[in-house]
């Protein structure tokens, strides 16, 4: 047993480990932005916060639009190699190329739309309930922000794409060095540093749609330059096949939903935060930048298991999922025990780099905030593993499905019960969230091992 899942931990940990990697320097790019926010003032960082969680609403959901087109990929490219015994070979890369074209479109259509809601959102933030110098703040970073949306998916597009083919490593040295450009753009167009305008604010939203086109480029023509990905690369969305652009459509709009879900949850509880004050905003948002950091490690954890399930099954492996579940569930479980007694044991000194010191109250909330956070984390891993396994088996559906259950009709009406019937205020919604999260890990697993016994039942859940 030990062997076994030594054997599989070095499988996963071969594609995870760059995802994961590359997942945490992303995160830095909106750690700097929120470290920036909270130099500013407890007024900035939750005006910025909040329209961090809306681009994040909209970003998310683009992506996961395209995300369906890496599992595609991996399964065409495993069919092809268990053909020709080699890389895939000419007769495979039609499909290849035809599924990176028609997520570009998808990515293409997805950002000129969501950069048209950002500006919609911002124009009905008023009517939401939240303080007026706040929402002044929130709208004109929202603006600056959007037009960053359309180059953010398309990195995305091609990030899927190398992802897919099993080769993930340059976006690890692309991200780093983002998170560099971002930090010193965002100090200059802050201060107006450089000759650059001085923009407050606002500035860190110009910075960060700046760095996501030069991510973009980058990503881009390092691909081009790479022998085994430049035959299946074009920009070419015109010719995109309405086939698979259905295909990769059918797939990925419940993708899209289950993802718009979660972040959609994580956006009417940063509301109820705000309703409670800016301090309590500034808390959740300080807060809920942490649970970001850390969840990349679930995302890196679940793009790979989501990934080798579909080779796993395009192979002819009945047994692999479930090794992979197993694998995946139990680094996840590792790694969010020492992060959690890091939250126990040394809150304020995390909290700090969040928040501004003279701001007790904002500080004491989030202290209380990490405590739950420390469990929440367990269940908030566990559910996007499930949902990266459901996909692997090309199951998108589900996984929409089980996340109104969770969050909407369990996790929300628990965060508005603990909140304000119970009066536990901001902590009261971050339990509603732990409740919500835990009842949609349970419930994603159990699909999983339900769709599992009923493809193969001669292999039994383990």
């Amino acid at each position: 047993m030990l062997p076994a899942l030594l054997r599989d931990g070095r499988a996963l940990a071969a594609l995870a480990v760059p995802l994961v990697l590359t997942q945490l320097a992303q995160v830095a790019l909106t750690t700097t932005d929120t470290v920036m926010m909270g130099l500013l003032g407890t007024g900035e960082l939750a005006a910025g916060g909040l329209a961090l969680v809306i681009f994040n609403q909209i970003r998310t959901m683009g992506v996961g639009l395209g995300t369906a087109a890496g599992n595609q990929i991996a399964a065409a490219a495993a069919r092809a190699e268990q053909a020709n015994g080699s890389a895939p070979a000419e007769h495979g890369h039609a499909e290849i190329r035809a599924i990176v074209r028609a997520s570009l479109a998808v990515a293409t259509l997805t950002g000129v739309a969501g950069a048209a809601a950002m500006v919609l959102i911002g124009h009905l933030l008023p009517r939401l309930g939240q303080d007026a110098a706040v929402v002044d703040l929130t709208r004109t970073l929202l603006y600056a922000l959007a037009p960053g949306l359309l180059p953010c998916l398309w990195f995305q597009a091609i990030r899927q794409f190398t992802v897919g083919m099993r080769r993930p490593q340059a976006l690890l040295r692309i991200t780093l060095a983002s998170i560099a450009v971002n930090a010193g753009l965002d100090w200059a167009l802050i201060h107006g540093a450089l000759g650059l305008p001085r923009l407050g604010l606002t500035g860190i939203g110009v910075a960060t749609s700046a760095v996501h086109l030069l991510s973009f480029l980058a990503l881009y023509l390092t691909a081009r330059r790479d022998d085994e990905l430049a035959p299946f690369l074009t920009l070419d969305i015109t010719r995109a096949d309405a086939a698979t652009l259905r295909r990769l459509l059918g797939l990925g709009v419940p993708i899209a939903a289950t993802y718009g879900s979660e972040a959609g949850f994580f956006f009417v509880t940063a509301l109820m935060a705000g309703s409670f004050g800016p301090d309590a905003l500034a808390a959740h948002t300080a807060v809920n930048q942490l649970v970001y950091i850390v969840f990349q490690v679930a995302v890196g954890l679940s793009h790979a298991a989501s990934i080798n399930v579909s080779r796993e099954l395009a192979l002819g492996n009945d047994d692999g999922p479930r090794r992979v579940r197993n694998t995946a569930l139990a680094c996840a479980a590792a790694v969010m025990t020492v992060v959690g007694l890091g939250y126990l044991t040394l809150p304020r000194l995390l909290l700090t780099p969040f928040l501004d010191t003279g701001s007790d109250r904002a500080l004491t909330i989030a202290t209380h905030l990490l405590a739950v956070t420390a469990f929440l984390q367990f269940f908030d891993c566990a559910q996007n593993i499930g949902v990266g396994l459901l996909r692997g088996l090309g199951d998108t559906k589900s996984g929409f499905r089980i996340t109104l259950i969770g969050y909407w009709a369990i996790g929300l009406p628990s965060a508005w019960l603990f909140a304000h019937t119970l009066d536990l205020d901001t902590v009261g919604i971050w339990l509603g969230l732990l409740t919500g999260l835990a009842a949609t890990a349970v419930l994603l697993l159990h699909r999983y091992n339900t769709t599992l016994t009923t493809a193969h039942p001669q292999h039994p859940p383990t």
